[in-house]
């Protein structure tokens, strides 16, 4: 049973109704877009976890920065005196 199997002659027929339907000229744009939606699927799948990481690198470093901060005002502070 072959009824779902596609051969060179069928795609050589998709090829040329999208030819006929969209022109040469859109062909790059739609072929622009659709890699645009596969990428941002694929970032969607892949940035499941990443949230995360991000969130535990902006902690870290909102903490380096207040440590820097104590440690400028305590050196102020030494210097004042």
């Amino acid at each position: 049973m072959q009824l779902l199997t596609i051969g060179t002659t069928e795609i050589i027929l998709i090829v040329i109704l999208v030819l006929l339907l969209f022109g040469g000229r859109k062909i790059p744009e739609l072929m622009k877009g659709l890699g645009k939606g596969v990428k941002s699927f694929k970032d969607g799948v892949n940035g499941v976890e990443e949230p995360e990481i991000k969130e535990d690198k902006k902690t870290e470093d909102k903490k380096t920065e207040d440590k820097k901060t104590e440690d400028k005002k305590t050196e102020d502070k030494k210097t004042e005196e």
